[in-house]
C-alpha cells in the first residue's frame, strides 16, 4: 500500500525509491542507547509461508496489489514508483538481490561470478555470465547491453532523461573479456558498491539511444529475461499482466499468469473480500479484520460483536424499535429507514468477514524506518541547541510501541540511520546524541536563550546563542542605534559582536517589569487545558489566509531551494572539513573524555546551565518577543491516522519542555512535494527505505546543502538542510574504501556525527502488513529479500482460471 511519507524522487531518486506508499508513512517509526561493540540486534524474519517447489502446484493466476499503474516502466526515470520496482523485478535482470539479512547475493540465474580481479593500478570488476541467460528474443546476454547502460547513465549525455547515475560516472571502460560471456569492467577511481550497478539490466534496444531510454520502456517492455514476460497493460482495467516467460533458463515459474491490479489502499478490504485480490499490503484495520473474521469462523451463525451496529446495547435497540412502531409516523419513519440502513450494513460486513476467513496476514518489518525530520534551515531549529533539545525530549521507546505494539511485533527504536537491524554493519549509533532527557533538553534551550517569559520580552539585536550573550561592554550608542532598527520592526539578525548588555540603570526596571507582565501570562496560560492549546494550533492546508498555508519559494531569492538529485556523481569537497567538537578522535574512536552516560559531548549545554522551570514546563518558552512554536505537517489522509497518533504523541512530549507545536494537516498527495520537499516545514515525520549501499544511497541524504550562486539552497536529498562537511567526506572515503570492513566502520563514524546534528531523529523500523490468500506459498510480508517470483503459487491445485473467480 501506498505510505504518505517516503519520498518520491524529484529529478534523481533514491535506488530502492520505490515506497511511495499513504496510510502508515511513509509512514504505511528517542531514548537512544549506544552500545560500543558490533550490535548482536537481528531483524523481525519475514513471513512468507515458504514452502518446497515441489509442494507448489503448477498453473492458475495470482492478483496482486498495487497503488497504481506504473507511470513508467523505466526503473531510471523520475517518475518510477513502488509498481515499477515490483513489476520490473519479475521482468528483468537484477545482479545482486537482496537477501533476507539486507546484504547484496549474487544472483546464479544470471552470474556465475562476479569480484575485484584487479586493485592497482585501477578497480577491476570481471563478471562471468550465465551462459543460459538470454533475453526474451533469444539473444545472450553479454557486454554490449552493460555498455548502452553505462553510456546512458554514466550522466554524460543530457539527451538521456535519467534519474539516477551514482557509480557509472565512475566507470572508464566496459571491454568484452575472454569469450561472450565475460564482461570487464575498469573504474577510473575505486567504487565499493560496485555490485549496485547494472540492477536492473536493460536491453541495448531500450538503453541504446535516447529515443529508446525516454519514451521506448515507458508504457511497455518488448524485451525481458526473467520468470516472467509482460503480456498486456490495461488502463481501463487499472491491470499489468504477466506471462511465464518460455525461454526463462531457471526454476520454471508455477504460475502461468501474475496479475498487478491498481486498488486504492482504502478499497483493499473490499477487494479481498470479493475475490477481486489474493495479495495486498494492509493497514492495521484491515488486518485486525482479517484476524477476526478467522477467530470468528466457529461461532455457529451468533451475530458478530463487532462491525456494524455491534455498540448498540439492548436498551438502544428496544428504544429504536418502539421508536419505529410508534404511533408518531414521522418519527417511525426515519427509525425504520436508520434500522433498515443499519441492517444492510450488517449483513454486507457479515459476508465480507466470511470471505476474509480465507486470507491470511503476514507480518514482519518493512525494510524502510520512519524519522523525525528537523528542518534546520531558518527559524529556531537552524540553532543545533533547540534540535538537540527536541530529540532529547523524546521517548522513542513509547513512539516504537505506538506504532508497533499492537500489530505484535518488536516496538524497537532504530539505533541508526544508514542500517536496520539484522544488517551486517549496524550499530546504535544514538548514543552520540544523548538517551531522553527532560531536563538537559531544557538546559539546552536555555542555554540558546528560550526562557519562560521571554515571548513578552522586546525583541534583542542579538543573534540567538550562547557565545553572542556572553560578550557585553559594546558601545552604548551603537547599541542604541541598532535597538532602534529592531524597534521599527526589522527583526533582522545581527553579528554575534553586538550585544544589549551595555546599559543597566532603567532597563532593569523595565525589564523587571516586563517579567512580572510574563509571569502573569504564562500562569493565564497554565489554567488553558494543554490538548485544547494544541487544537487551536490546528489547520487543515486548503483555505486561502489559512496559517500553515506553505508560502512558495521565490526562484532567484535566498528562500528559493532548489531540490537536486542524490549526488551520486562525483562531488566536490568543502575547502575545509568541520570537525565535531570532541565528537570522535582523529582516528575515528569515540575520545575519552566522551564515553560519560547518555551521550558524548556535544548533546549537553554548557556545564552550570539552569534548566528552565523543572517538570513539564508550564507556560511556552519564547525570546526576543517570540513564542518557541515549532510547524508540524502531518498528512491528512484516512490512511495516515498511525503517523497523526505518533505525531500528538511528539507534541506533548515537546509541550512538557515548552515547545508548542501548530500541527497542519495537509492533503496525501502534497504531503511530500508541497512540504517536506519545499521546505515548508519545522517538523515532519517520513520515511527512507533501507539500502544495502549506504554510502552510495546514504550521501545525497545527508549531504551538506551547498549554496547556489542565485543564493538558493541546493539540497540534493538532505531535506532536513543539516549536513556537516566530516559526514560528507566519511560517505566519500567509504564509497571509495575496497575493504568492507573498513567501509562499515566509516559508515558508523558518519551515523554518530548525522545523530550529533541532530536533523533526523530515526524512530521505528516500519511494519508491513501483508493479506495473502492463505493457501498461496512464498508470498507475503519479504522484509529485506526480493521476492522469487517463480516460486509463488498455491499450494494445493486449483481449478483453471484465476483464483479471483473462484467462490471464497
Amino acid at each position: 500500500m501506498s505510505h504518505v511519507g517516503v519520498p518520491r524522487g524529484t529529478v534523481r531518486k533514491r535506488r530502492s525509491l520505490a515506497l511511495l506508499t499513504v496510510g502508515v508513512l511513509t509512514i504505511p517509526v528517542l531514548a537512544g542507547c549506544s552500545s560500543g561493540d558490533e550490535e548482536t540486534a537481528r531483524g523481525v524474519p519475514q513471513d512468507i509461508a515458504p514452502a518446497a517447489r515441489e509442494t507448489v502446484a503448477d498453473g492458475s493466476t495470482v492478483n496482486w496489489a498495487v497503488d497504481a499503474l506504473p507511470a513508467t516502466f523505466n526503473a531510471f526515470q523520475a517518475d518510477a514508483d513502488s509498481a515499477t520496482t515490483r513489476i520490473t523485478g519479475a521482468l528483468l535482470p537484477t545482479l545482486f538481490p537482496m537477501d533476507r539479512t539486507g546484504q547484496p547475493k549474487l544472483n546464479p540465474d544470471y552470474l556465475e561470478s562476479a569480484k575485484i580481479i584487479e586493485r592497482e593500478p585501477k578497480q577491476v570488476v570481471l563478471y562471468k555470465l550465465n551462459q543460459q541467460a538470454v533475453w526474451s528474443d533469444g539473444r545472450e546476454i553479454g557486454a554490449p547491453d552493460f555498455v548502452a547502460q553505462w553510456r546512458a547513465l554514466r550522466g554524460k549525455d543530457s539527451a538521456f532523461w535519467t534519474a539516477r547515475n551514482a557509480g557509472y560516472e565512475r566507470i572508464e571502460k566496459i571491454e568484452r573479456g575472454a569469450d561472450d560471456l565475460q564482461v570487464r569492467v575498469t573504474f577510473s577511481k575505486p567504487y565499493a558498491d560496485w555490485r549496485a550497478l547494472f540492477s536492473p539490466l536493460y536491453p541495448k534496444e531500450i538503453t541504446g539511444s535516447p529515443d529508446a531510454f525516454n519514451d521506448g520502456a515507458r508504457t511497455t517492455l518488448k524485451n525481458t529475461a526473467g520468470p516472467f514476460v509482460l503480456r498486456s497493460v490495461s488502463k481501463s482495467k487499472g491491470t499489468v499482466t504477466l506471462a511465464r516467460n518460455p525461454r526463462w533458463w531457471g526454476d520454471r515459474a508455477k504460475l502461468d499468469t501474475l496479475v498487478f491490479r491498481a486498488v486504492a489502499a482504502k478499497d483493499r478490504t473490499q477487494a479481498l473480500a470479493d475475490g477481486t485480490v489474493d495479495v495486498a499490503d494492509v493497514d492495521a484495520a484491515t488486518a485486525d479484520r482479517i484476524t477476526l473474521a478467522r477467530r470468528d469462523r466457529g461461532n455457529n451463525g451468533q451475530p458478530l460483536n463487532h462491525g456494524p451496529g455491534s455498540e448498540i446495547t439492548p436498551a438502544q435497540a428496544l428504544r429504536s424499535w418502539a421508536q419505529a412502531h410508534g404511533s408518531d409516523e414521522d418519527a417511525a419513519e426515519i427509525a425504520q429507514a436508520a434500522r433498515e440502513k443499519n441492517r444492510k450494513a450488517v449483513v454486507a460486513y457479515a459476508a465480507e468477514q466470511k470471505a476474509l476467513r480465507d486470507f491470511a496476514v503476514r507480518k514482519s518489518l518493512e525494510p524502510a524506518y520512519t524519522q523525525l525530520a528537523l528542518n534546520g534551515e531558518s527559524g529556531p531549529l537552524a540553532d543545533d541547541r533547540v534540535r538537540r533539545a527536541v530529540a532529547r525530549a523524546l521517548d522513542r521507546e513509547e513512539l516504537a510501541r505506538t506504532v508497533l505494539g499492537p500489530l505484535g511485533l518488536p516496538a524497537k527504536p532504530l539505533g541508526s540511520h544508514l542500517a536496520l537491524a539484522g544488517q551486517p554493519g549496524y550499530k546504535d549509533g544514538s548514543g552520540a546524541l544523548g538517551e531522553q532527557n527532560t531536563k538537559e533538553a531544557q538546559a539546552l534551550l536555555a542555554d540558546a536563550g528560550w526562557t519562560r517569559g521571554g515571548a513578552a520580552e522586546p525583541p534583542k539585536d542579538t543573534k540567538a546563542g550562547s557565545e553572542a550573550e556572553k560578550k557585553d561592554g559594546k558601545d552604548a550608542d551603537a547599541e542604541k542605534d541598532s535597538e532602534k532598527e529592531t524597534g521599527e520592526g526589522s527583526e533582522k539578525e545581527t553579528d554575534k559582536d553586538s550585544t544589549d548588555k551595555a546599559d543597566k540603570g532603567s532597563a532593569d526596571n523595565e525589564a523587571a517589569a516586563e517579567r512580572e507582565k510574563a509571569d502573569q501570562a504564562s500562569a493565564d496560560r497554565d489554567s488553558e487545558d494543554s490538548a485544547a492549546s494544541r487544537d487551536e494550533g490546528l489547520y487543515i492546508v486548503g483555505d486561502d489566509n489559512k496559517p500553515g498555508a506553505p508560502a512558495p519559494a521565490t526562484v532567484g531569492s535566498a528562500s528559493a531551494v532548489h531540490v537536486l538529485a542524490p549526488a551520486r556523481t562525483a562531488a566536490v569537497q568543502g575547502t575545509a572539513l568541520l570537525r565535531q567538537a570532541g565528537l570522535l578522535g582523529e582516528d575515528g574512536a569515540v575520545a575519552a573524555t566522551d564515553k560519560q552516560p547518555g551521550g558524548a559531548a556535544g548533546a549537553y549545554a554548557p556545564v552550570g546551565t539552569a534548566a528552565p522551570a523543572p517538570a513539564a514546563a508550564k507556560g511556552q518558552l519564547g525570546k526576543d518577543g517570540k513564542t518557541l512554536t515549532l510547524r508540524f505537517v502531518l498528512p491528512s489522509g484516512p490512511g495516515s491516522q498511525s503517523l497523526r497518533s505518533v505525531g500528538d504523541k511528539i507534541a506533548v512530549m515537546l509541550e512538557k519542555i515548552g515547545i508548542g507545536t501548530e500541527i497542519t494537516k495537509v492533503p496525501d498527495e502534497s504531503y511530500f512535494k508541497d512540504h517536506i520537499a519545499s521546505g515548508a516545514y519545522d517538523l515532519a515525520l517520513y520515511s527512507w527505505p533501507a539500502t544495502a549501499y549506504p554510502a552510495t544511497d546514504g550521501r545525497p541524504i545527508y549531504a551538506k546543502p551547498e549554496p547556489a550562486t542565485d543564493g538558493s539552497l541546493l539540497v540534493e536529498q538532505n531535506y532536513t538542510r543539516v549536513g556537516t562537511d566530516h559526514i560528507d567526506q566519511l560517505f566519500d572515503k567509504a564509497a571509495a574504501e575496497l575493504d568492507e570492513k573498513a567501509a562499515r566502520e566509516l559508515m558508523k563514524q558518519a551515523d554518530a556525527r548525522i545523530w550529533a546534528a541532530a536533523g533526523s531523529i530515526p524512530l521505528f523500523q516500519r511494519p508491513q502488513l501483508v493479506a495473502v490468500d492463505k493457501k498461496l506459498a512464498n508470498v507475503g510480508a519479504f522484509g529485506f529479500a526480493a521476492p522469487r517470483y517463480q516460486d509463488i503459487g498455491f499450494k494445493n491445485r486449483q481449478a483453471a482460471g484465476s483464483p479471483a473467480d473462484r467462490k471464497k
